[in-house]
This record gives structure tokens, sequence and C-alpha cells, in this order.
């Protein structure tokens, strides 16, 4: 067991000093590393083989979280190694043998320039209600973006704020406000439960890790139209297909509805990509939205298609469609066409945006 513990610590070193976004742990492979967005094998470690792949998981897993995996043959669960870095884990089976993917949580929370991301999120931070998506891929700084915003809360604000996470990934220092970070099996039974009781802890500001289904929806939506600043995660591909995604996931009798609330609430949805710098590292290419009285009215009328030239049309409204961000990035030799090309949703209209220059 000590052995296998060892083994664990070297792996999660590794992946720290080789700054790795991800550790993957999977039989009859080396132990894998996600290094600014590609899979790098760890040629100095042997090849997994069940026995070894199994302890090093288990010895991560408390005996209530080995009884979780066990029975649900996966579990969601945040790891601290010696104060040193903290990882989001993921341990599933695959072909019957144990499996994980490690998510490395930098230590200190990034601030919104620091993170390369648009100065129009400080505006975020200042927003006393409203509903405010941040979405794109798996892996692509949604989680890091929001927490920049809620430090920035944080540290100007006497503001509760209150997270329901699972599992917690950053952790929060308070300063002027009162930070509440709730975790899904440790202090709340489940999600749903957690949603259920959030408006009676008396907070002004709500983050729900990620809304999995209407429920979460809903709990948002009713907790910014009552007068509360809520954040959430969506993984969608941009701001249309977000509203299109929350309208569809209620039943075509409560649609009528939840348009009309979403008209009324939501203020922003930003779109996030992490492209691969050609300086080394990665860097974010963001669609905004900004939800104004144009895009309100087509919520409404069922024409979320439309939202897209909004997008286009309004720069002087801090909003930015995600080929424009790519193109400026380009521009500014940042990145490579070829990168932006496999990162955008639509690349014939990149490339027109960059002969119009």
């Amino acid at each position: 067991m000590e052995d296998h513990q060892a083994q664990l610590k070297n792996l999660l070193i590794a992946t720290a000093k080789q700054n790795a976004s991800d550790l993957h742990l999977a039989v009859g492979r080396r132990p894998t590393l996600r290094i600014d967005g590609v899979l790098v094998a760890l040629q100095q470690e042997p090849i997994l083989t069940p026995e070894v792949a199994e302890a090093l998981i288990m010895s991560m897993l408390t005996p209530e979280q080995q009884e979780r995996f066990h029975k649900d043959h996966q579990v969601d669960f945040a790891f601290s190694f010696e104060d040193k870095a903290r990882f989001r884990v993921n341990a599933f089976k695959q072909r019957g043998y144990c499996a994980a993917a490690l998510r490395l949580i930098p230590s200190q929370i990034r601030s919104i320039e620091e993170l390369n991301l648009p100065p129009m999120l400080h505006d975020f931070a200042k927003l006393s209600q409203g509903f405010v998506l941040v979405v794109g891929p798996a892996g692509h700084g949604k989680s890091t973006a929001l927490a920049a915003v809620l430090d920035e809360i944080n540290h100007t604000r006497a503001d509760h704020i209150i997270t329901i996470e699972d599992p917690i990934e950053y952790l929060f220092t308070q300063d002027r406000g009162i930070i509440s970070q709730r975790e899904v099996g440790n202090d709340v039974p489940t999600f749903h439960s957690g949603l259920r009781t959030i408006l009676r802890q008396d907070p002004d500001v709500v983050m729900i890790g990620e809304m999995r289904d209407s429920i979460s929806i809903s709990t948002a939506m009713t907790a910014a139209e009552t007068g509360h600043l809520v954040f959430s995660t969506l993984h969608t591909n941009s701001a249309s297909q977000t509203i299109d995604r929350i309208i569809d996931s209620f039943p075509a009798e409560q649609q009528g509805q939840v348009i009309s609330q979403l008209a009324s609430v939501l203020v922003a949805i930003v779109s996030i990509r992490l492209l691969p710098r050609l300086s080394g590292g990665r860097i974010p290419a963001m669609e905004i939205m900004i939800v104004n009285p144009a895009i309100r009215n087509l919520i409404r009328e069922r024409k979320v298609y439309q939202t897209d030239l909004v997008v286009e049309t309004s720069l002087q409204e801090g909003m930015i469609s995600l080929n424009r961000s790519m193109a400026n990035l380009i521009r500014n030799k940042e990145v490579s066409m070829e990168n932006a090309e496999l990162f955008s949703t639509n690349p014939s209209e990149l490339r027109i945006l960059l002969e119009r220059a």
C-alpha cells in the first residue's frame, strides 16, 4: 500500500511540475498527462496493471467513497495532496477495470486579467441580480473563469456567496464577503436537496456548479427572479445553443413559462474555448452575449437562431462572437489559423472575417 501511495505522490508531483491540467489513469496505458490540451504519456512510468490502477485509485478514496464507487461504478470527489495541490477526480469503471481522470485545480484563484479574460467580466462582478452563464466544452476553463468573478465579488462586496458543487473545486478565502461552499455528499446529501434549501440561507450571490437538469435550471432562474445574482455553467457550444438547451430541458407544456422567465432574468452568456497559444500554453477565445431588449424579444418570440446576428452586430455593447474573438487572436499572432478552425463552430465564417480585415 505504501508503495502505491509513493507512486501516486510522484504522479501528482509530475502533474503539478509539468503544469498539466489533467492526469489520466487507465489499465493498459502509462499514466498520461494533458499538457496544453495534448495527451502526453509519462514514458518513465510502467504500464498500469489492473491491480496497480485499482490500488492507486482506492488510496485516494475514503471508506464512504469506496462504498459509493463499488455501488455506482463511479464517484466524483476532490482530493488534496499534502496541502500543496488539489484535484477534482472522477473515478470510474471501464471494461470492468478501475480508471480515473484527475483535474489539477490551481491553489491560487487567478484574476480576470491573469486569465486573459475580457474586461467585460468585471461588470458581472458588479451586478446585484440576474442570471449569468459560463458555457463551453469540458476542460476549457468555465470553473476557472467563474472563480475569478466570484473572488472579485468576495474582495469588493460584503455579500453572502453560496456555492453548491460536486465536488468543491476552488477553495475561497473569505475577505469582505462570507463564502459558504457546500459539497454534494459531504455538506448536503444530494444536489437537489442543496438547491431546495439555498434560498433559506440568505444568499446575495449563488453559484451552482453545473446545471444538470430542469430542476437545477428552474431553481437557478427562480433565485435570479427573486433578486439574487446567480452564476452557473452548462456544457454547450454557444449562447444560442445554451438558450435552446435550457428551454428544451422542460416539457412542452412548461416551455412558455420558462421562455418568459428566462427572457426576464438572463443577463449574459459567456462561451469559452481554450486555444493552443503560439508562444506556449493556452489562451481563451470567447463569445459574449449581453442580453439586451432585442435578445429578450427574440427569446420571447422563440427566434433564438437570430441572436447570433445581434451578438455579431453589437460590438459597441461589449458583445463579441466566438469567430470574431478568434480572428482577433489570429491577427495578434496569438494562435494559428489551423487551431482556430479546429475550435470554430463555423470555420468558413471565420475565414470571411479575416479576409475582410
